[in-house]
């Protein structure tokens, strides 16, 4: 799984893969690599100047378009607004990646009267917007429930079961302190029952966790990846495509879900040592 963030203030690419033909670039790069999925995204988290509805339209949609024609790539969009979701859909995108938990009233519907699958994140209150303190009782449990209430409404919406997957959101609106604990207990948010998405790569947990700013977490971000699969999680947003790709293939291996490439140490009927 890999993330192509298509932003002027990408935290990761800083602004790198920008460029029409360098986000399509990327996306190509990271499937050859073996990615599964790319993901593009219009509106760079955390705060920036606004973009409106046809700004990040302009952004997403050309990049979509162009990885579909040239790609068989699962392509994802990164978006809030129902607007921005459909034209993506109709570019090709197959996934929308929602991090508001549905805060648009008109995504579910537009979900529902499309194919494509619908990621839901929690999130706490509107995004891009300033907040207190990240404060939590039991973060674990009001993950959980908040991502019942909005499974709910997207059923309610014509969003089949089958095409809903959820991220806990870690990092967002939560400490890291949360996103620990989250990654901890993992297990109670894939007893669900719905395909758990981990988007841990990078993340500032991470980076406060081990001592490591931006561009030194590879080490951290697969650590955290491999507990998240361990503990249920079955799609996951990294980076570094290639070292993600072996770890992975590794704990698929360990975990009986996967068959090793090839097997030839002390198979043989001599020489085995």
């Amino acid at each position: 799984m890999a993330v192509v963030n298509r932003t002027p203030d990408s935290f990761y690419d800083r602004g790198a893969t920008f460029a029409l033909d360098r986000a399509v670039d990327a996306a190509l790069h990271a499937e050859r690599l073996g990615a599964d999925w790319v993901d593009i995204g219009g509106v760079p988290f955390g705060r920036g100047p606004h973009v409106s509805t046809a700004e990040e339209i302009d952004r997403t949609v050309p990049v979509v378009a162009a990885i579909i024609a040239a790609s068989d790539v699962v392509v994802s969009v990164d978006t809030n607004n129902a607007r921005v979701a459909r034209a993506a859909i109709e570019a090709g995108a197959s996934v929308i990646n929602d991090t508001s938990g549905l805060g648009d009233p008109d995504m579910a519907s537009v979900i529902g009267a499309s194919d494509a699958h619908l990621v839901i994140t929690h999130s706490v209150g509107p995004p891009r917007a300033e907040k207190p303190a990240a404060h939590f009782g039991d973060v674990v449990q009001e993950v959980r429930r908040f991502l019942e209430e909005r499974v709910e409404r997207a059923e309610a919406a014509g969003i089949r079961r089958d095409r809903i997957i959820i991220d806990p959101g870690h990092d967002l609106d939560k400490n890291t302190l949360h996103s620990l604990e989250i990654t901890r207990r993992l297990g109670e948010l894939t007893s669900l029952g719905l395909p758990v998405l981990a988007a841990v790569s990078n993340k500032d947990f991470i980076g406060e966790s081990i001592g490591r700013e931006q561009g030194h977490r590879l080490a951290g971000s697969i650590a955290a990846m491999v507990a998240c699969i361990e503990r249920g999680a079955r799609i996951v947003r990294m980076h570094d495509v290639a070292a993600t790709v072996d770890a992975v293939r590794m704990v698929e291996n360990i975990l009986g879900l996967r068959h090793p490439v090839r097997l030839e140490h002390n198979m043989h009927p001599t020489s085995n040592v």
